[in-house]
């Protein structure tokens, strides 16, 4: 959240009114301009990929060089001076392991379980009008290679005991043969963690899976975002209802629990297209799902429409979490759209076999919060 990255500048600088702040990612980097005037305590603007920028901008403040020199920089002037963008690193082995060392890493547990996130892969060559992964790390996918992937898992697995592991690649699966290499490597050396990881149900396979499962994994999430055709090909998704529920079925049928993610709330969906997408995640298969409203973030293809069509609701960061209605919407209203997505919810994890095995296997941990968080609607929406 930008807001919280604003206090922690805030924060730093009052600590120490000497020191330099530096903001990065996806946000900063789409609105450097509106960055630089909405939090007074950010010197620089590291736009794109970080590393060799941060880099640069570091050794520029300690040798007094130049700052108009170093590529993808944006900072204070007579006003915000915004440097030459910085081309992609070409081979992603070339950035050093995370320095796992300055970081609390026990504090990083869900319950008791502590775990580990790695990112194996950066770039995304796909057109989803909502997604910035892209523009941040460019439409050309480049990987680490699967020995640094392997020293990587390695360290969490021996120096910080981590059992646990997620991908936060944005496609794990994007190069098929890798996925399958980087699963049968943990499988060979005898790894003993268990992960998840993401994918496409068009870059997904009966390999893939198959691999997956015997290196480990237990859980593929899909970003499935859509149960009307119309709007997946509006969104620019580039897949179909078929090959979503090919996907999942073989993802079961491998013993992988899937995790099904949909979006609703896009401008101009329908109240058809959104029963749709509600009765579609009933239908697909998949263990879990997860619903957001369609939110246009900066530099993004919705982001532009929005503003160009004048569909923002609101420029405060803080309700931008996917989760409340931040755009117009052609044909609901804001209170609509969120109890759509209370819908949606309910809809999904209320029905008895999810319910009978979540009381089996978890406690009924679902279900507890399904009552606590779902159920308070005010009006009931027909039709799904």
């Amino acid at each position: 959240m930008i807001l919280d990255a604003y206090e922690v500048a805030r924060i730093a600088k009052e600590s120490n009114e000497n020191v330099k702040v530096a903001l990065g990612g996806p946000h900063v980097t789409f609105l450097p301009d509106k960055t630089l005037e909405e939090c007074k305590y950010a010197d620089f603007i590291v736009r794109g990929e970080g590393e060799n920028t941060f880099k640069e901008l570091i050794n520029a403040i300690e040798k007094g060089k130049e700052l108009g020199k170093v590529k993808g920089l944006s900072f204070r002037g007579d006003k915000t001076i915004n440097n030459p963008s910085r081309g992609l690193i070409k081979n992603v082995d070339d950035i050093p392991l995370p320095s796992y060392d300055l970081l609390p890493m026990t504090e990083y547990k869900i319950g008791k379980t502590e775990f580990g996130t790695v990112i194996t892969s950066r770039g995304c060559p796909l057109h989803c009008i909502f997604c910035s992964s892209s523009l941040q790390f460019g439409k050309r996918w480049r990987g680490h290679s699967v020995d640094r992937v392997l020293r990587e898992l390695s360290l969490l697995e021996n120096k910080y005991g981590k059992r646990e592991i997620e991908f936060l690649d944005d496609t794990f699966t994007l190069n098929k043969t890798r996925a399958i290499e980087i699963a049968d490597r943990i499988k060979k050396e005898k790894m003993d963690i268990s992960w998840s990881a993401s994918s496409r149900v068009d870059t997904f396979s009966l390999d893939v899976a198959k691999a997956m499962k015997k290196g480990g994994a237990h859980t593929i999430y899909f970003g499935l975002e859509s149960g009307s055709q119309k709007t997946l090909d509006s969104i620019g998704k580039g897949i179909t209802l078929e090959k979503s529920e090919a996907s999942v079925k073989i993802a079961k049928e491998t013993g992988l629990h899937a995790l099904g993610s949909f979006v609703i709330g896009f401008p101009n969906e329908s109240r058809e297209d959104v029963n749709r997408t509600i009765k579609f995640s009933r239908k697909v298969g998949t263990d879990f799902a997860q619903f957001t409203i369609a939110t246009p973030y900066p530099g993004t293809k919705l982001w532009f429409d929005a503003v160009k069509e004048k569909l923002l609701l609101t420029m405060n960061w803080r309700e931008f979490t996917a989760l409340a209605p931040v755009m117009k919407l052609k044909y609901f209203t804001s209170s609509q759209i969120a109890r759509l997505l209370q819908l949606a919810y309910m809809k999904f994890y209320l029905r008895p076999k999810i319910i009978i095995k979540d009381l089996i296997n978890d406690k009924g941990f679902l279900f507890k919060k399904a009552v606590n968080v779902l159920l308070p609607l005010n009006k009931p929406i027909g039709g799904v």
